[in-house]
């Protein structure tokens, strides 16, 4: 019915395919004119109007569409073609139409100058099989030649096809352009890191997590920083970076330096970003939070222990995204995750792709900051300079200032590529600026942390209380506090009644016991405190354990011990003896040196009985005597065997 209808009218034909001018690159001028030529009487048949004929002009009654069939346009055109002195056949004519129709100007192109070579040439298939195994293999190898790849393919296509049977080996230029073609991109002979680090990547396109507050998704990863620092005992050497990551704004809530990482920093981790970062002494009153973009009022209305803080924002993680480290998948960070309610989310084993963002934030840290920094080493031994050693003059408390401080004044402050928004996405915004747009949002909870909170967040043990406290790797702590519990059941029966004890591997002056009867924590100190005067971490403790160990001491008592780790500091503070000291020695005692004073105190339970012996908390170690006490010296005289004989008696 719809074809029977008087008014129907054909408006447009098929459109031909568009292309572009580029889609003629390196055709000669003279076959690409030719082809301008066919398409000019193409476009009259099928329209009835040439490309070039202005608007408004008739068309021609030969060519008309609604009165004439293409079949009779086709014979109208051949027809005019002819007496122009161009000797065609119908079919030339509609082969060029058909050619049109499908791929447009280029079908009308002479073919000859159109056609490409194969991307791989005319090489069998089998050997380019073979080559593109090859090249995977060589992602663990050392990096080494295209010639040993070469001599690799013709072993390996006799021993897959057989003497008779493989296909012949490419000559050596057609095989070097093989390999060129097939390793682009995969750093084949190149770098031997880069070329591990770009095999890690999927094969198709990356996924994409979409995060739309702060902290709803949140990564975390540590990586030795290039800078080396001097430590207590005078050894530099370098620290490791273990830093947060804010997918959606960027923000680095808290980044801590180590000797090595370990699961207490991990942990503690979580407990800076979730506490403002203080003003410090020095400071720029420039990055107080009251004078950045961040709300300042609306956010101190809601959470008073931002008043006097830095231009830091306080994120709280929902899911944390990590690697397979052990500080990281360690029981003590699962249960400070699962204390706060945080989720903890593994990546793929040896897939940093799925944590891309720290893992480029910390190589930015490394370049934005480590790099003005004395004793930046570079990223390798061919970039470091000529003695960059010596130019080593921060300490590691010295060096974590100066990081805290950038992280508030640059990082927060420095607009970001990947902050941009999509209604302007012509400018960058900053991490300061892009959570200030979304706490408008989603809003912002704070989360107080307190004493207990800390706690919680310490490495966890279970230990018996006996008459004499609680030993916690060769050492004993007690307080007055435990007298009520000592030889008594805790009531865990998954622990056999063994009792909740929280340590600091970074001070080992005391514990915190989890009073399971009644609520709270029992605060426990090390009973040698007298002895040892500066509290030190269970690095020197296991290294002065090994040097008494090696004297033949036996057995080894906790007394002897404490005395070795405090005569290993003091040797550690007047300098370095490279023949009475060992390395590792001066490594313990420099990285115990090295941490500093906690930035949370030491929490005083309220509720909880710590009455302890003064004996047991007193630091004080007993005054020297006066020179002029002292006794005389009187010299041993010196054996003389002859001498001795005359004094026998027969």
């Amino acid at each position: 019915m719809v074809l029977a209808d008087s008014t129907l009218e054909v408006l447009a034909g098929s459109r031909p395919v568009l292309w572009s001018v580029e889609a003629l690159e390196g055709v000669p001028e003279e076959v690409a004119d030719r082809a301008r030529w066919w398409e000019q009487h193409i476009v009259e048949v099928l329209t009835g109007r040439r490309p070039e004929s202005p608007p408004g002009q008739p068309i021609r009654p030969e060519f008309d569409p609604a009165v004439r069939s293409l079949r009779q346009r086709e014979l109208t055109k051949l027809e005019e073609l002819r007496a122009a002195g161009h000797d065609l056949a119908l079919i030339t004519l509609q082969r060029q139409r058909s050619r049109y129709e499908a791929k447009g100007l280029l079908g009308l192109v002479d073919g000859r100058y159109l056609a490409k070579r194969p991307v791989l040439g005319r090489v069998d298939e089998r050997v380019v099989a073979v080559v593109r195994r090859l090249i995977d293999n060589e992602t663990e190898l050392s990096t080494g030649t295209v010639s040993r790849l070469q001599r690799k393919l013709e072993k390996a296509l006799l021993a897959e096809y057989g003497p008779d049977d493989a296909p012949k080996a490419p000559s050596q230029a057609t095989f070097y352009r093989l390999v060129k073609r097939l390793e682009e991109g995969k750093h084949t002979f190149g770098s031997a890191r880069t070329r591990r680090s770009l095999a890690k990547q999927p094969d198709g396109p990356f996924g994409t997590v979409t995060a739309a507050r702060p902290g709803e998704m949140v990564e975390i990863d540590s990586t030795p920083l290039d800078v080396r620092v001097v430590l207590d005992d005078g050894v530099v050497d370098r620290v490791e970076l273990t830093a947060m990551v804010d997918n959606v704004t960027r923000s680095i809530p808290a980044a801590v330096l180590r000797p090595t990482t370990k699961a207490v920093d991990a942990a503690l981790l979580l407990a800076k970003a979730l506490t403002p970062e203080p003003m410090r002494p020095g400071w720029s009153d420039a990055l107080r939070l009251s004078r950045s973009v961040l709300p300042h009022r609306r956010l101190t209305d809601i959470d008073q222990r931002l008043a006097d803080a830095a231009a830091r924002p306080v994120i709280a993680p929902e899911t944390i995204v990590c690697d397979h480290g052990k500080a990281f998948l360690s029981k003590t960070f699962e249960q400070a995750c699962c204390s706060l309610g945080i989720n903890l989310q593994p990546a793929h084993p040896d897939q940093p792709t799925d944590k891309p963002k720290v893992e480029r934030t910390l190589q930015s840290v490394g370049t934005l900051f480590a790099q003005y920094v004395a004793g930046y080493v570079g990223s390798s031994v061919e970039r470091r300079g000529k003695n960059a050693d010596q130019d080593a003059v921060w300490s590691l408390v010295e060096l974590q200032a100066l990081l805290d401080e950038w992280l508030v004044a640059v990082w927060q402050n420095r607009p970001h590529d990947g902050l941009r928004d999509p209604v302007t996405p012509g400018k960058a915004l900053t991490p300061n600026e892009k959570f200030a747009a979304l706490v408008e949002v989603a809003g912002y909870v704070p989360v107080p942390l307190s004493a207990d909170a800390y706690i919680e967040l310490l490495p966890a043990t279970w230990r018996t209380i006996g008459s004499a406290g609680i030993r916690v790797n060769h050492r004993t702590y007690d307080a007055r506090a435990l007298n009520p519990y000592r030889r008594v059941d805790s009531g865990v029966r998954s622990r056999n009644g063994r009792w909740e004890v929280h340590y600091d591997p970074y001070d080992v002056s005391q514990i915190w016991v989890r009073n399971h009867h009644d609520d709270g924590w029992i605060t426990a100190t090390w009973t040698h405190m007298r002895t040892a005067a500066v509290p030190f971490g269970d690095t020197v403790w296991k290294q002065a354990q090994a040097i008494v160990a090696e004297r033949g001491a036996d057995p080894v008592t906790e007394a002897e011990i404490a005395a070795a780790a405090d005569a290993l500091l003091d040797r550690a503070e007047r300098g370095p003896d490279t023949q009475q000291d060992p390395p590792a020695a001066r490594r313990a005692a420099a990285r115990a040196r090295s941490i500093p004073e906690p930035s949370w105190p030491h929490p005083s339970v309220e509720g909880t009985n710590q009455n302890q012996e003064p004996s047991e908390v007193s630091t004080d170690r007993p005054a020297n005597s006066d020179d002029d006490d002292l006794a005389d010296v009187i010299p041993l005289p010196v054996f003389d065997a002859r001498k001795e004989a005359e004094q026998w008696h027969w």
